[in-house]
């Protein structure tokens, strides 16, 4: 149910410094990996002449922007012209589709010898000299809370994005972002539970009406599915990598999934082939 944004930018409005830290080269990494699948238009927030404080109050926690006024978001993003008179471009963020990326990884890996077994539990796998335990919410870590989130994939062809966009607004700020065959992901919200069941009526509705307000053609849309998920989180919803045994944990993205991944990935690495070194060896 990931959006895919690589907005390290947008997100420290209300994440930690470590989250721009470690997510600014997030998009970079994805685009040399899975090159022409990375959209690198930046990302748009707007909000309603009623709410423009929030967008001050967004400017003000965050960095990486500039302000726009009516006549450039005309020019950004033409079907959202004459309905916002204020927003911030953070031009240097980007996005990508999650299941073309992970379907995209997964036939880079097998190409080189990866060996899937999916569906197969893995704590009866043995005999290997490292694990890497990206569990998520299935990992044995009681420091570990969920936090729901819950997602609408909309089509409609008549309304067209080039970039992520994000409407704020006091309650249930909304971000859209533009997927290929006039489609969209409508998200997200942020629920302390760890309840994996159904949208409920209250989180479509919201979602629903933000998507209307950001443009009324969404009321005529499909809705062509719903997701729920249940983001790992730890205490201070920042991700860790950890050593333990023969075995490397990564957990705690939080709602920064495909945002830290290469990074944490990277520090996963590093623990695993510093391990393998023989004592006195260079780092």
């Amino acid at each position: 149910m990931a959006g895919g944004m690589l907005a390290p930018w947008c997100e420290r409005e209300s994440a930690e410094q470590p989250v721009l830290d470690l997510g600014r080269d997030a998009a970079d990494w994805w685009d040399s990996v899975l090159s022409g699948r990375v959209t690198r238009a930046g990302t748009l927030v707007v909000a309603a002449p009623r709410d423009t404080g929030e967008l001050d109050r967004f400017a003000s926690r965050t960095s990486g922007h500039r302000r726009v006024d009516e006549d450039e978001i005309a020019l950004l993003e033409p079907d959202l012209a004459g309905r916002f008179r204020r927003g911030l471009l953070f031009p240097d963020e980007a996005h990508l589709d999650p299941r073309q990326a992970m379907a995209a990884l997964h036939d880079r890996l097998a190409a080189t010898g990866v060996e899937f077994h999916f569906g197969t539990n893995a704590r009866h796998v043995s005999g290997f000299d490292r694990q890497i335990d990206c569990t998520g919410m299935a990992a044995v870590d009681d420091r570990l809370r969920g936090v729901r989130g819950e997602m609408l994939i909309l089509r409609t062809p008549d309304v067209s994005l080039s970039r992520a966009v994000r409407l704020l607004h006091p309650r249930f700020p909304l971000y859209v972002v533009p997927r290929a065959d006039t489609q969209f992901m409508i998200g997200a919200t942020m629920v302390e539970s760890q309840s994996a069941g159904p949208v409920t009526a209250r989180s479509m509705m919201e979602l629903l009406g933000a998507a209307y307000a950001l443009h009324p053609a969404f009321g005529e849309a499909e809705i062509v599915e719903t997701g729920v998920g249940v983001r790992p989180a730890f205490p201070d919803n920042l991700p860790r990598v950890e050593a333990r045994g023969t075995t490397v944990t990564i957990n705690g993205l939080y709602r920064h999934g495909f945002l830290l991944a290469p990074a944490m990935a990277r520090q996963a690495a590093e623990l695993v082939f510093s391990h393998d070194k023989p004592p006195g060896a260079r780092q």
